[in-house]
């Protein structure tokens, strides 16, 4: 059984979304964030950076969402119902698309996050940085999906990670000049596997 470490409202909900759309048993140890916005103590008896996701396979623990996500996909996907063959011609793109969430894409918006809850003005260096370099990230992303609904033209593992970064860019009220990315959001939550991880999660 795999037991999932979930904080809610943050990137794990995307590991339970992909457990659901594998249609893989497992449990939830669920956390919740302390008045900061930081994780519990606990969860760093489980990673020492206190970090989620975190899975716990019957005793092999894996922990970054790519990672995890790779690894799931190995062991759970053997008809490559979310993931291309590794002889498929989509590999490398789907590869691709599966570490950019994390290898590229969230840094930007983390750095206009920050900006925002330290009160600098739009007009700040640091803060017009970040605004400017998630403005470049979204519309990287809009173009790979105005003209398909997924970013391998079929639904995929790589779209989970795709989600995770236009949910946190809606949160930070980025989402409106990219309609492509609104829908793309729209056809995300309207997946049944989505709505179950997000109901069974609390977010």
């Amino acid at each position: 059984m795999i037991t999932v470490h979930h904080l809610v409202v943050g990137r794990s909900l995307f590991t339970v979304w992909l457990l659901e759309e594998l249609g893989v048993d497992y449990a939830l140890e669920i956390y919740h964030r302390l008045e900061t916005g930081r994780a519990p103590a606990s969860l760093r008896q489980v990673h020492a950076l206190g970090k989620s996701p975190v899975i716990d396979d019957d005793g092999v623990v894996v922990h970054e969402s790519g990672a995890i996500a790779a690894y799931l996909l190995d062991r759970y996907d053997p008809e490559h119902r979310l993931a291309p063959r590794r002889d498929d011609p989509r590999w490398p793109r789907f590869v691709q698309w599966l570490h950019y969430p994390e290898g590229s894409a969230f840094a930007p918006l983390l750095f206009h996050l920050l900006a925002m809850r330290s009160g600098e003005p739009a007009g700040d260096s640091t803060r017009a940085f970040a605004a400017a370099e998630a403005a470049l990230h979204l519309g990287y992303i809009r173009d790979a999906l105005v003209d398909q609904d997924w970013v391998l033209g079929e639904f995929s593992a790589a779209d989970i990670g795709l989600a995770y970064i236009c949910s946190l860019a809606e949160r930070l009220e980025m989402l409106g000049p990219y309609p492509p990315l609104v829908a793309y959001l729209q056809r995300v939550r309207a997946r049944p596997a989505f709505r179950r991880a997000l109901e069974r999660s609390g977010g």
